[in-house]
C-alpha cells in the first residue's frame, strides 16, 4: 500500500468496514466516508470526527480524499455506484475490506473465528477473555460488545507482543485474506450460494481457510463441521460434541446461568457459569475456552471472564422486560440461527407465549432455506413475517414471504407491511416479543420498546 494521509470508505456503516475506520481513526489517520443510510452506528463514527455523507454523488467527497487517499470498499455497493466508479475511472486502486484486514493482520499473531454462525459471539467471548487475562489484544468484532459497547478493542501498540482477534467472513470468500497462527470455525452450514457454487465448494473454501493456519498453528472446529486432516505440524482440534477434543457435558440451568463441565485433552473443568443463555452459547464458550487455553491462560482466569461476558448487541439482546411482557433482538438470519434462538427463548421461558416478528434477508437464501426457515418459524408461538429484505439484490419471480409464510406450520401467523407493523403490535397480545432478521428491522428496535414503554405507563 502507498503512503496516505486520509482513508476513505464507501460503505463505511457497515459493522465490519466501521471497526475498521475506526482503528484507522485511532491510528492518527483522517477518515470520511459514504453510506446509503444514517443510523445511530454512523452517528457515532461521526461524533468520532469521521466525515460521512448518505448520498451517492462525487462532489460530496471532501476535496482532501480525492487524491490522498486510502480507497476501501465493501462489496456488498453495487456495481453501478457512482463515486466507486469515479475512483475506478481514476484509475485508483480500491481495496476491500478483508484486503486490508489481511494487510493490518499479517505480521501479528492472528487469532480467526470463521464460521455461518457464531463468528461474532465467538470471537467477542474470545476477546473479552484476553483483555481480562490482560493481554494486550485488538480486536476486530462483527458487532457491538455489550462489555465494551464497540465492536473494535483497541490495545497498546507500544506495548509489547499483540494479539490480533478478528471475524473472518465467508462472505466473497474474504477470509481467505487471512493466516492465522489460530482459527476456529464455528459452523459450516452452507450460506450465501450466490457467491458458492454449491454446498462443496462452500466447504472446499472452510476447508482452505483452515490449510491457511501459519505452520505449527491450531485450528479447533465444531464437532459438526467437515474439516479435513491438516499438514505442516498444524493441529486440528474438535469441540462441542460428546466425543470431541473438548466436550461439554452435565449441563444445567442454575438461577439464570448456564452452567456446564467441560473434558479437555488435559483433563476436566468444573463448573463453568455462561451468563449468556441458549445451547449454541455453551457451544460459542467451549470455542473460546479453548482458544484461551491455547494461548496459556489458566481455566480459572477463562471461567471467571466467561461469566461476567454480556453478550452482544442483536444477540439475544433483552431490549425491554417487565412483569407483563419480554422483549429480546437477535441478528439471526439463517435457519440453523433462527432455531438455535428461538430454541433458546422457549427453553429459558417454557410456560410463556412467544410471538416472533421476522425479516427474510435475501430473495437467494430465502430460496435457497425456504424449507429450513419454515421449520425454524414453526418454534414460536405466533408469527409476524415481514417483506424479504433485499439488500444487494433484485426481487426473484416466486420468492416472496407469503410463499415462505404458507410453509409455515403455525396457525397465528401473518405477513405485514413495514408500515403497519407498529399498528399491528398495538393489538397483539403475547408474554415474549422477539424481532429476528439482519436486514433494517433493527430501526423498528426503539419504537417497539417506546410502544411496550408506553402501554406499561397506562
Amino acid at each position: 500500500m502507498e503512503k496516505f494521509n486520509n482513508v476513505y470508505f464507501i460503505g463505511i456503516g457497515g459493522i465490519g468496514m466501521s471497526a475498521l475506520a475506526r482503528w484507522f481513526r485511532g491510528s492518527g489517520y483522517h477518515v470520511a466516508g459514504y453510506d446509503r443510510t444514517r443510523t445511530a452506528l454512523t452517528e457515532q463514527l461521526e461524533a468520532e470526527g469521521m466525515l460521512i455523507h448518505y448520498e451517492d454523488d462525487v462532489k460530496l467527497i471532501p476535496i482532501d480524499f480525492i487524491d490522498d487517499a486510502l480507497i476501501v470498499y465493501t462489496p456488498a455497493i453495487p456495481s453501478d455506484h457512482k463515486e466507486l466508479n469515479y475512483f475506478k475511472a481514476q484509475g485508483r486502486q480500491l481495496w476491500k475490506r478483508s484486503e486490508i484486514l489481511g494487510r493490518i493482520t499479517e505480521k501479528v499473531f492472528t487469532v480467526a473465528i470463521a464460521g455461518t454462525h457464531g463468528k461474532t459471539t465467538t470471537s467477542s467471548m474470545v476477546a473479552h477473555i484476553l483483555k481480562y487475562a490482560g493481554k494486550n489484544v485488538f480486536a476486530f468484532v462483527g458487532g457491538i460488545t455489550q462489555n465494551y459497547k464497540s465492536n473494535l478493542l483497541v490495545g497498546d501498540k507500544d506495548a509489547g507482543e499483540q494479539i490480533m482477534v478478528v471475524e473472518a467472513d465467508e462472505y466473497d470468500r474474504s477470509f481467505l485474506r487471512l493466516s492465522p497462527a489460530i482459527a476456529v470455525i464455528t459452523a459450516m452450514d452452507p450460506d450465501h450460494l450466490d457467491i458458492y457454487k454449491d454446498e462443496a465448494d462452500f466447504v472446499d473454501t472452510f476447508n482452505q481457510f483452515a490449510g491457511q493456519v501459519k505452520n505449527n498453528g491450531v485450528v479447533f472446529a465444531q464437532g459438526n463441521c467437515p474439516v479435513r486432516k491438516l499438514d505442516n505440524n498444524r493441529t486440528l482440534n474438535s469441540y462441542g460434541k460428546s466425543d470431541s477434543d473438548f466436550s461439554p457435558f452435565n449441563k444445567r440451568i442454575e438461577k439464570g446461568y448456564y452452567i456446564y463441565d467441560l473434558k479437555t485433552p488435559a483433563g476436566a473443568i468444573t463448573n463453568i457459569a455462561l451468563g449468556v443463555p441458549g445451547d449454541h452459547n455453551v457451544q460459542n464458550s467451549i470455542a473460546a475456552f479453548a482458544v484461551g487455553l491455547q494461548l496459556g491462560i489458566p481455566a480459572e482466569t477463562i471461567k471467571s471472564a466467561l461469566k461476567e461476558f454480556k453478550g452482544v448487541k442483536r444477540r439475544f439482546d433483552y431490549i425491554y422486560r417487565s412483569e407483563k411482557i419480554t422483549y429480546i433482538d437477535d441478528y439471526a438470519h439463517h435457519p440453523t440461527e433462527i432455531k438455535a434462538f428461538l430454541s433458546a427463548v422457549k427453553e429459558v421461558y417454557k410456560d410463556k407465549k412467544v410471538t416472533a416478528i421476522f425479516q427474510p434477508h435475501l430473495f437467494s437464501r430465502t430460496r435457497d432455506f425456504m424449507d429450513g426457515f419454515a421449520e425454524s418459524l414453526s418454534i414460536p408461538d405466533a408469527l409476524i413475517l415481514l417483506e424479504i429484505y433485499p439488500a444487494r439484490e433484485l426481487p426473484i419471480p416466486g420468492i416472496t414471504s407469503s410463499v415462505l409464510l404458507d410453509k409455515v406450520n403455525l396457525t397465528e401467523k401473518k405477513v405485514v407491511s413495514k408500515s403497519d407493523l407498529m399498528k399491528t403490535l398495538e393489538s397483539t397480545d403475547t408474554d415474549i416479543l422477539v424481532t429476528i432478521g439482519a436486514g433494517d428491522i433493527d430501526q423498528f428496535i426503539e419504537p417497539i420498546k417506546e410502544l411496550l414503554e408506553k402501554e406499561a405507563g397506562r
